[in-house]
């Protein structure tokens, strides 16, 4: 068998402030022949995350920086091509986190074959995958959401945002969510049936009040920020802030948000959580969910990028507040 090429996408540098497109490469090599218990996966979809920013930088987090001049890695599904693990056939469609390359060299513990008779296999790095996952965990395990009670979700026409509104309202809760454009807003309202919505680049705070003007419980954070800080305000005595992420401080840094007294007079509780640490939860989140998803009840929107070279310029957009995708956003690869 002729020796693979594969290319795949490098971190060159460590990026100060905002990321820009020569902090990458993308590189051609020799695929590595494979071992006993090894797959050879065609990727065939990649995700991006906020979450990836973080790796750009050498520091210590719960997980850990990419290193330079090597592949960078992500979430990824794929078919198997050539495999010399027993339990996985060739043929079958697996995720994994071996993403940023057109071909992946896997140890079969490291893959999961995924249901592709049940949702397409790109839904397996969004609405039942960890994304899915991490808007429930917030949502009810670090939130403890309620019936009747008020969210608030920033980031909402997101890939977990998008999410956390709809699982919000199969339980009965009230969902208001914040975008960044005027068609994101709609969308929400009019799509995902949050029960209102705002673009965050007015008064936050004004708009939060006119949303929410008997307060908020639940305050699911993507954003961090101004909205953060509308979000203190707009809380309840006892109400809850379930931090998932903070995108708006991910590239450069701002004093954080100045009512933070109030967390105390309102004794208020905020909880950062990784979703990693609540993988434990999966067979209940699945449960919940794919009932509604298969009924077509839960909305997932996904935006597609074509083209592994195109996969930093995806990246990149992640911290745009425009129109260019909503959802999850995935990149489609073309492997040769």
């Amino acid at each position: 068998m002729a020796t693979q090429r594969s290319r795949e996408i490098r971190l060159v540098r460590r990026p100060t402030g905002r990321p820009v497109l020569d902090d990458f490469a993308l590189v051609e090599g020799d695929v590595p022949a494979l071992g006993e218990g090894e797959v050879l996966v065609r990727n065939d979809v990649m995700s991006v995350d906020p979450y990836m920013r973080g790796r750009m930088n050498d520091v210590k987090s719960y997980v850990p920086p990419f290193v330079l001049n090597e592949a960078m890695t992500g979430g990824a599904v794929g078919t198997v091509v050539e495999s010399r693990d027993p339990r996985i056939a060739a043929g079958a469609v697996v995720s994994h986190m071996l993403g940023f390359r057109d071909f992946a060299v896997a140890r079969g513990a490291e893959v999961e074959v995924v249901d592709t008779t049940v949702a397409p296999a790109s839904a397996y790095l969004g609405i039942l995958g960890v994304t899915g996952l991490t808007a429930w965990v917030g949502l009810f395990e670090i939130g403890a959401l309620k019936e009747g009670e008020t969210v608030f979700i920033s980031g909402a026409a997101g890939a977990v945002g998008s999410v956390a509104g709809q699982l919000a309202k199969l339980r009965g809760a009230h969902a208001i969510g914040s975008a960044g454009t005027a068609a994101k807003v709609s969308y929400l309202v009019d799509t995902l049936h949050f029960d209102a919505a705002f673009d965050y680049h007015g008064d936050v705070r004004e708009a939060l009040r006119a949303a929410a003007p008997g307060g908020i419980e639940l305050y699911f954070d993507n954003v961090g920020g101004e909205q953060l800080e509308a979000a203190i305000g707009a809380l309840k005595p006892f109400g809850r802030i379930a931090a998932c992420g903070m995108i708006s401080q991910y590239n450069e840094q701002s004093p954080g948000p100045r009512n933070m007294p109030l967390v105390v007079g309102k004794r208020l509780r905020m909880q950062g959580f990784i979703v990693f640490d609540h993988m434990r939860s999966r067979k209940a989140f699945l449960e919940e969910v794919l009932s509604p998803y298969a009924a077509g009840t839960l909305v997932y929107p996904e935006t597609f990028v074509d083209g592994l070279e195109r996969a930093p310029e995806a990246l990149l957009s992640l911290f745009d507040s425009g129109d260019s995708h909503i959802g999850k956003l995935l990149v489609r690869l073309s492997a040769e």
